[in-house]
């Protein structure tokens, strides 16, 4: 796997990987609609049509449902329930 530079502190790269561009952008739209977003970059995937969709989240500066969700992760980040995840 190649080694990507990590994002800066507070920011995530998001990959979503879609049949049509119209099911992308529907996915950004929620994302970014919980969090501040860079301009998305989009670019085809597949043989059949799919769409890759690149955008930069800055979870610092999230709204509504992520930042309730973001404060109450905070305390059982501690103690992760998923060890088996990369």
């Amino acid at each position: 796997m190649d080694q990507e530079p990590l994002p800066s502190e507070g920011y995530a790269e998001v990959r979503v990987v879609a049949a049509t561009p119209d099911v992308a952008r529907r996915v950004a739209e929620v994302l970014r609609r919980c969090f501040a977003s860079a301009e998305q970059r989009s670019y085809p995937a597949g043989q059949e049509g799919g769409t890759r969709l690149h955008l930069t989240i800055d979870t610092t500066r999230a709204a509504g449902p992520a930042q309730s969700w973001l404060s109450a992760s905070e305390s059982s980040s501690k103690d992760p329930s998923h060890t088996d995840e990369v």
